[in-house]
């Protein structure tokens, strides 16, 4: 087990700043040189980067103060702002917002790189205290960062990181996947819908247009209706709860930041005293309501509500949608979609302020139209977007589980809290 020592990163590499080209010059643009800016590192979701938005050419990198730099250095955005990383995998310069770490031999660039994401709040501190957050390139020689003497323990702890990554990467590679395919759903299903007696999408207009009707939303099948919104569902506002009416513990009130894709977030909420159930018992949320925030930054935000153990409460500016026929007649996860699929709110917001403190209320839905299938199919509809919904959660669960480990391993293995065994001590123990 190699012994752990703390060095400066001035210790561990070579610091380098970035230069830019004149951009009037167009002989120094759109070379074969990857021209890296805080820009392309937001973008990146891997380690590595391979490829940016702009390149140079060979005469811009002689005619500016940037270097080439060599694959495996680190690169650190280091304004506006400080804390993007990855590693190069091409050769490669920096515009003046970004600097370079060159590790030196006895270093593991991905070592560092995890050492840097996982110390960065350490980074951040020293470009504090000025307009601009910046931090020059002798405040980050400055930083230290704890390693393993031996550069094979720190390839094995790489190792062990960049395997969680790749699970980390594969998985959201998976829910882009079932995401993009949700909206094809959500299109294909609130055009064509499904025929009840095959179980199969209807074939779109072109293919049979005898199988559709003209309507104010176009082209909708013939067993469709069109219908006023409000003359079918009604928006009903929660509680206008003040500060003195919240307890420390007691029923939760979800508030319009608790309104999430799919499901009201509890963890953060505020709480009334249970003894007054029977006073809020019309702003009682159940399992199986449709919510939605009706102002603020998640403005048009839905979710179907499920899984609560207990009735939670509706605060005054989260919306909750009610049939107005109860029985066999609008399916509340049909009207969930509904208002996910983008067409009804897009009638709404384009007569209304939507922006970061817009506001949408009764008034606003009352005369929109949206469709509706029969009762059977509205039903069908929701199952198919339920089943993919249920994978979708499944693998952001999983994401969300692997992200804790992910996080678990850096503490403990960037610490030095705990040490891993190499291959070298691995062979000697046999």
């Amino acid at each position: 087990m190699s012994k752990w020592i703390e060095s400066e990163i001035s210790k561990i590499g070579t610091v380098v700043s970035g230069g830019t080209p004149s951009t009037t010059n167009s002989k120094f643009w759109n070379g074969d040189i990857l021209f890296v800016t805080p820009y392309d590192l937001s973008r990146n979701k891997t380690a590595f980067i391979e490829n940016t938005e702009r390149k140079i050419s060979r005469e811009g990198l002689e005619n500016s103060s940037a270097n080439l730099l060599p694959i495996g250095s680190i690169i650190l955005s280091s304004r506006a702002p400080i804390g993007y990383i990855a590693i190069a995998k091409k050769e490669f310069t920096t515009n003046q917002g970004c600097k370079s770490i060159i590790p030196n031999s006895d270093f593991d660039s991905e070592y560092f790189y995890y050492c840097f994401h996982f110390y960065v709040e350490r980074i951040k501190k020293y470009g504090e205290g000025t307009t601009f957050a910046e931090i020059s390139k002798g405040d980050l020689e400055l930083v230290k960062f704890p390693h393993p003497k031996d550069k094979t323990e720190q390839r094995q702890i790489a190792t062990i990181l960049s395997t969680a990554d790749a699970v980390i990467e594969k998985t959201q590679a998976a829910i882009a996947k079932y995401k993009a395919i949700k909206q094809g759903m959500l299109q294909d299903l609130f055009t064509r819908g499904i025929d009840t007696t095959t179980g199969k999408l209807r074939p779109s207009y072109l293919d049979a247009p005898e199988l559709y009707k003209e309507s104010k939303l176009g082209w909708i099948p013939r067993e469709w209706n069109e219908e006023i919104f409000g003359e079918q569902i009604e928006l009903v506002h929660g509680h206008q709860f003040r500060n003195y009416d919240f307890t420390e513990f007691g029923v939760s009130v979800v508030k319009i930041g608790q309104v999430k894709p799919e499901n009201v977030d509890l963890s953060n909420c505020s709480f009334v005293s249970a003894d007054r159930m029977e006073e809020f018992r019309n702003e009682t949320i159940r399992n199986g309501d449709v919510l939605m925030a009706l102002t603020g930054a998640t403005l048009g935000k839905a979710c179907l509500v499920c899984g609560l153990s207990n009735p939670v409460l509706q605060n005054y500016r989260v919306g909750r949608f009610e049939p107005k026929i109860k029985e066999n007649d609008i399916d509340k996860s049909y009207l969930y979609y509904t208002l996910t699929a983008g067409e009804l709110l897009n009638q709404i917001f384009n007569k209304v302020n939507s922006g970061a403190q817009g506001n949408i209320g009764k008034a606003d839905f009352e005369k929109a139209f949206f469709k509706k299938p029969p009762f059977t199919e509205q039903k069908l509809i929701a199952e198919r977007l339920n089943s993919l919904n249920k994978k979708l959660q499944t693998e952001q669960d999983f994401l969300h589980k692997q992200q804790q480990i992910k996080a678990g391993l850096m503490n403990d293995l960037l610490s030095g809290k705990k040490k891993v065994m190499v291959k070298e001590e691995i062979i000697q123990s046999n």
